[in-house]
């Protein structure tokens, strides 16, 4: 009877709102006081836009397109309006890719609808989560790009222009007419040679990964220190570091305050056959007096220390925290990542991470004298040897003020830099045929 009257009113409602309605309906709650809206926010990104409503109870909704021009209407049931929910009004920014602003008001009693003037055409998400950590209900609206934008395949491009510039300024000067007449071929092929540039190495690709970010800020400092923004200024840094070299280039997992799942991570680093994976922490312990520099590779056998796991453990809930649509397939995982022996992947992944450690040590005391294992989910690629760096524990008060000088942020760089230079030096990067998968 339930299932019947569910069907019937969906049907209604599809007929009422037209062709572009999504199908996501919640069938409306019943008579009760209404809830309210405690928080609203939006995370803009060239990737996607999430806008996230917080509110003491789980919210009822309506969720469907319109064009000409292009709107995204949310109708919220057994809601009023409040501060909060029109606060949104104000968080959009101008700089948003994809949102030119949100009107907000009373559709009808016990209705509130919030309607998305976009910039560009959307495939909106909508899903809600369970209360975690400090968070309440949430509803999350992803609103992501038709024609989705690909920082990946720019950075290739970027890649494949620097070295057609290189081959050209590389080339030898054409010999003049009959020149090479008056040679031996053997002359005229020591001649060609002189002046040439040796063919430059490949270039060695590091993807960098600041962890958290959006929805999920990390670890928070007693100074109001947010892990997501450390994370995110070291990353930058090590990146423009890693890319004053010849021969090395990063890319930026994460490079904004928006979230992706850890998944999302892994794969983008496999999609550029990135030669290492360094995702950057700060440490954060229920003791103020836990203190120094740790890094951290995967583990097939468990945790090397209890410390170790727990803190796998809490990494690993970032994508409960940040907010992963479980009603839909992964989008960013076009293969699947086998389970297979990384027995390979994780003995490189422990070499750099030696390399890493000793850095860290000439600018911060060591958590812990060697590299530790657990299973961190962000560290799974078969194929990339993979570390975890905790550049400080953000809940010691005096490491915290290390992470937020700028000055201290660059040693940081500057040491896992020195780290992954150490570990190339002794193990340089195999050839590699081409730069990406088939799959783009």
């Amino acid at each position: 009877m339930l299932k019947a009257l569910g069907y019937a009113l969906k049907s209604r409602w599809r007929q009422a709102a037209g062709p572009l309605a999504l199908a996501l309906f919640a069938l409306p709650a019943a008579a009760q006081s209404p809830v309210e809206i405690a928080a609203s926010r939006v995370w803009p990104s060239n990737e996607y836009t999430r806008v996230t409503l917080e509110s003491q109870a789980p919210l009822q909704y309506n969720l469907f397109s319109l064009s000409d021009p292009e709107r995204v209407v949310l109708d919220l049931e057994g809601v009023e309006l409040s501060p909060a929910l029109s606060g949104l009004i104000d968080n959009v920014g101008t700089n948003d890719p994809h949102v030119q602003g949100v009107r907000i008001g009373r559709f009808k009693p016990g209705v509130v609808r919030l309607v998305f003037d976009l910039k560009v055409e959307v495939r909106p998400q909508a899903f809600r989560l369970v209360p975690i950590g400090n968070y309440g209900h949430r509803l999350v609206l992803d609103l992501y790009p038709a024609e989705a934008h690909d920082p990946l395949l720019a950075f290739l491009d970027k890649l494949d222009a620097e070295r057609a510039a290189e081959a050209v300024a590389g080339a030898p000067a054409e010999p003049e007419a009959g020149a090479s007449s008056a040679r031996g071929p053997e002359t005229g092929a020591a001649a060609r040679s002189q002046g040439k540039k040796p063919p430059s190495p490949r270039f060695i690709i590091v993807a960098i990964d600041p962890g958290h970010g959006g929805e999920d800020p990390g670890a928070l400092g007693r100074g109001g220190t947010y892990e997501k923004n450390v994370t995110l200024a070291i990353a930058r840094k090590l990146k423009r570091r890693i890319d004053k070299e010849p021969n090395m280039r990063a890319l930026l997992v994460r490079d904004g305050d928006y979230f992706l799942p850890l998944r999302a991570r892994v794969e983008k680093a496999r999609r550029v056959r990135a030669d290492l994976f360094v995702s950057i922490h700060a440490d954060a312990f229920i003791r103020p007096n836990a203190r120094g520099s740790s890094v951290f590779a995967l583990s097939e056998r468990g945790a090397t220390s209890e410390a170790a796991r727990w803190l796998a453990k809490s990494e690993n809930d970032a994508d409960l925290i940040g907010g992963v649509n479980l009603d839909v397939a992964d989008r960013y995982l076009k293969q699947t990542l086998l389970e297979l022996s990384q027995t390979a992947s994780i003995n490189d992944s422990l070499k750099l991470g030696r390399a890493v450690l000793d850095e860290l040590g000439t600018i911060n005391t060591l958590h812990k004298p060697q590299v530790e294992q657990a299973g961190f989910a962000v560290l799974k690629a078969p194929d990339i040897p993979s570390i975890l760096v905790e550049t400080a524990f953000i809940s010691n008060p005096e490491e915290e003020r290390k992470l937020r000088n700028r000055a201290y942020q660059e040693k940081f760089a500057e040491a896992i830099f020195g780290g992954i230079k150490r570990y190339f030096a002794k193990n340089p990067p195999l050839a590699r045929d081409r730069l990406v998968f088939n799959e783009r």
